[in-house]
């Protein structure tokens, strides 16, 4: 509807003034799974992509460490394991995807969607170190 669409608006304004790639509504005090992104290189032009009520239906068994950053914890880049690629579904204005996301695409999909379920990188940290 037109309110979540301008959330959604809203969420990449602010993404973008960060300057940031993905941004998910709990990071701005909403309490929706409403994720934005743009995965574009910084040279070419911007591609925002909106994902509502996304879910992470299939994650590879083959990790790699990434360092990431987050708007929550500005200038506390961290180490990270992920998996290398994840097949994400979600809805947006023009119906239900799924699509697969690999390498630093991966990463960014699944730091966003942790912060719908509460986690943010330290958590990350935290649980990797007690292992």
């Amino acid at each position: 509807d037109s309110d979540l669409q301008k959330l959604m608006d809203d969420m990449l304004e602010t993404m973008y003034a960060a300057p940031g790639i993905g941004l998910a509504a709990i990071q701005v005090g909403v309490p929706k799974r409403v994720i934005v992104l743009d995965l574009a290189p910084k040279d070419e032009p911007k591609k925002p992509m909106h994902f509502v009520n996304p879910e992470i239906i299939e994650k590879s068994n083959n990790n790699s460490t990434y360092e990431e950053g987050c708007l929550s914890i500005p200038g506390v880049p961290m180490d990270i394991a992920r998996a290398t690629e994840v097949t994400l579904r979600w809805t947006d204005a023009d119906g239900t995807h799924e699509r697969k996301f690999t390498g630093a695409e991966a990463v960014i999909v699944q730091h966003e969607y942790d912060h719908l379920d509460g986690i943010v990188i330290y958590d990350r940290v935290a649980q990797e170190q007690s292992q």
